[in-house]
């Protein structure tokens, strides 16, 4: 334990709210604690066979009956609960392969995507061997309806739009792809990976949310992390589809083995349990009360934070968010000089190739007047930048 504490001495401190990425921190220690203990009692168990975990296998469809409803899916049970949004966006391109080699005679199908498309995505379609068309976003940041319509080929099989996009924080235009999907024959998947456990509360609190999920139609799948805003731990996604038919494509049977019938929901054989449990217990425990207190105080804390950017000179928004995750730069100083200085400060900021992102998490409204009254030091007071890249994710090895 003392070589581990002595490892750890260096990661990242996100229960000090001085992180913006990573970690959703739901600032309530009780809820933690409670997550701990679900996951001790399941940690050494195995999802590989849900028959065997009765316990389990409720829970997973409790999940994902919760997640259906809060997306307004037409179905309870057409969906499948994964290790993260990689594994639910790999899902949605492999469902639409398949669907398209099956019913339309699609040997080598396309996907058509906007630059914000999340990286998880180029990866599907790497490993899953599918071709994907990149159209760039307009000005706003969103995905070009008339510039992916014109992408488009005979072989396209799904369109993408995010609700919102991770970079800018920006919703696609989703009901104007999928009524494109719609008109072409093509599935829709709405890659909600971020939004898809916060917009719902957002909505119901009042904010101008523009249609994104199963209401809109012609949307045919949408992917949501729980592990993100539904604040539990790593990893927990679902995957929900419109149709049953669509759910049944992404299901795994083999029995041509001695060892009889083997059958999977998703990529995964072995799956740990601890993060269904926790998954389920995480919305359990904080209930349609907890939620909306905690989108209203990501809400207000994200405009806390807009507003406290706008006024400090020489910074501005590189794009005006309709969720909480943003991005910002410096029309003088040298925003990644000014990153440099944020750093000394002891806070995380993301580097990205257009300035500065956040991602607000409930307990940052703790934090939030520190952090601005820091970034207006650091804009005021920034060299030259040390030369830090902007990274997203895990480097190979």
């Amino acid at each position: 334990m003392a070589a581990i504490d002595a490892l750890r001495a260096g990661d990242l401190d996100w229960r000090g709210g001085r992180a913006f990425s990573l970690v959703y921190n739901a600032g309530d220690h009780e809820h933690e604690q409670l997550l701990e203990a679900v996951a001790a009692r399941y940690v050494h168990d195995n999802a590989l066979n849900p028959f065997k975990y009765p316990s389990l296998l409720e829970m997973e469809l409790g999940v994902i009956g919760m997640g259906a409803e809060l997306l307004n899916a037409p179905l309870a049970d057409a969906g499948a609960l994964t290790s993260g949004g990689t594994e639910s966006l790999f899902l949605a391109v492999q469902v639409a392969r398949d669907h398209a080699r099956v019913e339309r005679g699609i040997a080598e199908p396309q996907i058509v995507v906007p630059s914000t498309s999340h990286p998880a995505i180029a990866k599907a379609c790497a490993y899953l061997d599918v071709e994907r068309i990149v159209v760039p976003v307009g000005a706003h940041g969103r995905a070009d309806v008339a510039g992916m319509a014109a992408a488009m080929t005979d072989r396209c099989a799904m369109v993408i739009g995010s609700a919102p996009c991770y970079p800018y924080g920006v919703i696609d235009p989703i009901a104007a792809l999928a009524e494109l999907a719609g008109e072409r024959g093509v599935l829709c998947h709405v890659d909600a990976c971020v939004g898809g456990w916060l917009l719902p509360w957002w909505e119901r609190l009042g904010a101008p949310v523009p249609a994104w999920d199963f209401r809109v139609p012609g949307v045919t799948s949408i992917s949501a992390d729980v592990h993100k805003y539904g604040y539990t731990f790593k990893g927990a996604s679902v995957i929900i589809h419109r149709t049953k038919e669509l759910q049944r494509r992404q299901v795994f049977w083999y029995d041509d083995w001695p060892g009889g019938l083997y059958a999977s929901g998703t990529t995964a054989g072995t799956r740990p349990a601890a993060p269904i449990a926790a998954a389920w217990a995480a919305i359990q425990h904080l209930g349609v009360d907890g939620y909306t207190r905690l989108a209203a105080l990501v809400r207000d804390t994200t405009r806390t934070v807009i507003a406290g950017i706008e006024a400090i000179d020489g910074l501005r928004l590189t794009h005006e968010p309709d969720m909480s995750l943003i991005e910002f730069t410096s029309d003088g100083a040298d925003i990644f000089a000014i990153a440099d200085v944020m750093d000394d400060h002891g806070w995380n900021l993301d580097r990205q190739q257009g300035g500065l992102h956040l991602m607000i998490s409930p307990y940052h409204a703790n934090v939030i007047d520190q952090f601005l009254t820091d970034l207006a030091e650091a804009a005021a007071t920034a060299g030259t930048s040390r030369g830090v890249s902007s990274t997203y994710g895990s480097s190979a090895t």
